[in-house]
């Protein structure tokens, strides 16, 4: 009797030790011993991640509503291109505020409200002066569509702001990014304001290092994504409301965001890799992909007032693609390339739990070439294929966890392989998808905790 007591007081005290599964993060930091002074934190949001509006109408674009659609159609967010420079001009639209929640799922809510009721952390706008000891955090909006250099010059203005509002020109800032924020982030890191997309030489100057204290990198895509290789191909959909190929062309960011060169990221119905480069127009027009699909093609064309019109437009359109495609190649090796000194390191949070698309798949159906994210898409799978162990990888369901920690697949080339350099600090993953990082507890947890301490 007394052994079956004993028995039954340890099994208790084990399953009650395994009944907490989250931390309290108010009395975690609620004894937080105070500083002089904090650094200041700017969140940045990735592709997609702020809300879009006319600057004439204040009509907003993004996320789409019902109205929007029908009084502006899925072409006004469309950036228009400068013909002589192959360049994305400005347009009527604007980002205005971070696309925090929608329809109750939420993006960056929860991210911000942690910084200010657990950490004590109070929202300011760049431009307000600063006070003694005070905690504040920034969120920096920009155009998702943009290039990166562009957002890039965007920030390091906000910066500037921020280091007037404490009165030091020295002033170094915290940073939280995430996704595509996160190659904003290292660019300006390594390259600060400068455009070294047009060239094959990288020149490092670790200007935004020095302007930089701490930078915490969420599901950043680092070796990029095949998802956004297909969501190019196959277009964009949210509901009822689209956003196709020839939209999704003239937004420079969307390039930006796929596979590095060197990562294999296409293969047959064998399983075995399809070598086509990826940055190759002429790849492109093999295959009929994206802006040279026989069915967007007509799609320019007809859209136009008359049908010399529409060609001249799609002419422009492919010139562009081929354009964005090679700066797009060098963005992967600029910020891939391993520079003299480094003195920024990063600390890398991210998913490594859902089974993620790592490479696309061709497969031929009624003669026609079909290309495939997942292998639950195939019509004519092969049994003695394990299509999931070719096609996914462990991540968040976006961002592979080789592509957030800036490591190729096994099977690459030790040659290639050297080619890939990221400062990584440290490291942290856990079971969350790619939308809903930001709002983890334990990410919050970690988050609090690297910000609060001290250097």
């Amino acid at each position: 009797m007394k052994l079956n007591i004993y028995f039954l007081a340890i099994v208790t005290l084990l399953v009650s030790g395994c009944i907490t599964t989250k931390p309290d993060l108010s009395r975690l930091y609620e004894q937080q011993s105070e500083r002089d002074s904090y650094n200041p934190v700017i969140v940045i949001h990735g592709f997609m991640g702020s809300r879009l509006r006319s600057r004439e109408t204040l009509i907003e674009l993004w996320p789409p509503g019902i109205s929007e659609v029908l009084s502006h159609g899925t072409h006004a967010l469309a950036l228009p291109i400068e013909s002589s420079t192959l360049k994305a001009k400005a347009s009527d639209v604007e980002a205005y505020a971070l696309f925090d929640q929608l329809g109750g799922f939420d993006y960056y809510r929860k991210l911000l409200t942690t910084l200010s009721q657990i950490g004590g952390y109070k929202f300011s706008q760049a431009g307000t002066p600063a006070h003694a000891g005070e905690r504040r955090y920034y969120t920096f909006i920009y155009d998702w569509r943009e290039d990166i250099v562009v957002s890039v010059r965007k920030l390091d203005r906000f910066i500037n702001r921020i280091r007037r509002d404490y009165n030091n020109p020295d002033l170094k800032v915290d940073i939280v990014a995430h996704s595509m924020g996160g190659l904003i982030t290292r660019y300006y890191a390594r390259y600060g304001t400068r455009d070294v997309l047009y060239s094959d030489e990288f020149p490092v100057n670790n200007y935004g290092a020095s302007r930089i204290r701490k930078a915490i990198l969420m599901g950043t895509p680092n070796l990029g994504s095949v998802g956004a290789v297909y969501t190019y191909m196959n277009g964009f959909s949210v509901g009822s409301y689209g956003l196709p190929t020839e939209l999704l062309t003239t937004v420079p960011s969307m390039y930006q965001l796929f596979p590095h060169p060197s990562v294999p990221w296409l293969i047959d119905v064998d399983g075995k890799q399809i070598p086509e480069d990826l940055y190759n127009v002429e790849t492109w027009k093999k295959h009929q992909w994206g802006i040279f699909n026989p069915s967007v093609k007509q799609r320019v064309i007809s859209s136009a007032s008359d049908r010399d019109l529409g060609k001249k437009r799609l002419k422009l359109l492919q010139d562009f693609f081929a354009h964005q495609l090679k700066r797009s190649e060098r963005l992967s090796l600029a910020l891939s390339i391993k520079p003299e000194k480094t003195p920024l390191r990063y600390i890398v949070f991210g998913g490594g739990c859902e089974l993620t698309p790592a490479r696309l798949l061709i497969e031929r159906v009624a003669g026609k070439e079909k290309v495939r994210l997942h292998p639950d898409q195939l019509i004519n799978p092969r049994e003695e294929i394990d299509y999931a162990r070719h096609m996914l990888q462990p991540g968040d369901g976006r961002v592979t966890k080789l592509s957030l920690i800036s490591q190729e697949f096994p099977s690459s080339a030790t040659a290639r392989s050297q080619k890939i350099f990221l400062p990584i600090h440290h490291s942290i993953m856990f079971c969350e998808i790619h939308t809903r990082l930001t709002g983890n507890v334990h990410f919050q947890d970690n988050l609090l905790n690297v910000l609060l301490m001290a250097e």
